[in-house]
């Protein structure tokens, strides 16, 4: 059974809340922009392509449930603010960004045709955003395919293991998944020997959600703290013929330099130590052309009491009860907390960048060069290259 984290149907949309998983699965329904707004700040929803595609259906819904004006300039006006506020709601995620501004145009172009209504343009917006939902899907499987034939090649061939951090499949995007899309091709290619996947503190979406899918689609796949990667590669690094680290993004600047999940930067580090593959893996969507390097990248920062807290069910010795969620403070009282939710991976700790259409490798000057994958994505062209771009 495919894993939906978003369902959607015009004028109905339903995300799987993830703040219950692993332990329970329970769908929201959102009704408006402003219930979009607080799934993606709660971290209901979370992932980059999921939040984008969430924010632009929850608009959708309202839309198709009610009748803003009949004139187009009006409906117009109210979708542009609508999406600037959605935008908010994660402002390191370009995806977010980036969906905002092409629903703009679409909006624009619809608000400026001759004979068009209010409702003409609400359907425009609508089509629109029901389109990027099946879009991100193919994208994913692109993504996979590519970087699954990357890492099999560099490897040699033969089955090999793979490490992962955060949570990229499914459930942070439309289907399927980024890097764990490409955890998924390996596997489904008989050639993934096994998967390591991150607890992924403060917010552990590793171990509640990672771990879900992986247990969901029935993966061989191994659980570890954040801080047992470096003594994974030493001691299991051959043994377990690990051949990756593949990592997903919220933002790509334009020299390579990749803001993800906190804890990304010292994995990319210890990788190059360790002479293990370093691998982003990221729609195109995510690369951001205006933003020259991590330095200009704003990290958001979190609640204290996301380090010092944690929630889950009541475990009596034997059983979990899952009727009674308690939170358990973790932490002295009183300690201060810096609690980033993102770190920036500099471009030289990076081996390729896996997207929808091939694998960006380095020039001979060591540098990334993003602009050619990117030029095809913004003129709406989709290559058939495999490989390095």
């Amino acid at each position: 059974m495919v894993l939906e984290a978003i369902r959607y149907k015009d004028g109905d949309l339903k995300i799987l809340n993830q703040l219950k998983l692993p332990h329970q699965e329970e769908y929201d329904e959102l009704r408006s922009a402003e219930d979009g707004w607080h799934a993606i700040k709660d971290m209901r929803t979370r992932g980059a392509p999921a939040i984008a595609i969430v924010a632009a259906l929850s608009l959708a819904v309202e839309l198709h449930n009610s009748t803003i004006s009949d004139k187009a300039e009006e409906v117009a006006a109210f979708v542009l603010e609508k999406l600037d506020y959605l935008v908010t709601s994660r402002p390191t995620a370009v995806n977010l960004a980036d969906a905002a501004r092409k629903l703009k145009k679409i909006v624009d172009a619809a608000a400026s045709a001759k004979d068009n209504d209010g409702a003409a343009v609400s359907k425009a917006y609508c089509d629109a955003a029901a389109q990027m939902l099946i879009d991100d899907v193919s994208d994913n499987e692109g993504i996979g395919r590519h970087g699954a034939e990357w890492i099999t090649k560099n490897a040699g061939g033969g089955p090999v293991s793979v490490v992962t951090h955060c949570n990229t499949g499914s459930l942070a995007t439309a289907g399927y998944g980024t890097a764990l899309g490409v955890i998924r091709s390996l596997h489904a290619n008989g050639s993934l020997k096994r998967a390591f996947c991150t607890e992924t503190r403060p917010y552990n979406q590793g171990s509640r959600l990672t771990a879900f899918e992986l247990v969901h689609d029935h993966i061989p796949a191994t659980l570890i703290t954040d801080s047992m990667a470096s003594a994974l590669l030493r001691e299991k690094g051959a043994q377990e013929r690990i051949a990756a680290i593949v990592v997903g993004a919220d933002r790509v600047a334009a020299n390579g330099d990749t803001a993800n999940k906190i804890g990304t930067y010292q994995l990319a580090i210890t990788a190059k130590h360790h002479g293990v593959k370093f691998l982003v893996a990221a729609p195109r969507t995510t690369v951001d052309l205006e933003t020259e390097s991590g330095n200009r990248i704003v990290i958001e920062e979190r609640a204290g009491n996301e380090v010092t807290m944690v929630k889950g069910p009541r475990f009596d010795g034997v059983d979990l009860d899952l009727s009674k969620h308690e939170i358990v403070s973790i932490a002295a009282n009183g300690i201060d907390v810096w609690n980033p939710a993102f770190d920036v991976t500099p471009a030289e700790l990076i081996d390729g960048i896996i997207t929808e259409v091939g694998v960006v490798e380095k020039d001979s000057d060591g540098k990334f060069d993003l602009t050619l994958a990117m030029e095809a994505h913004n003129e709406g062209v989709k290559p058939t290259t495999v490989g390095g771009l």
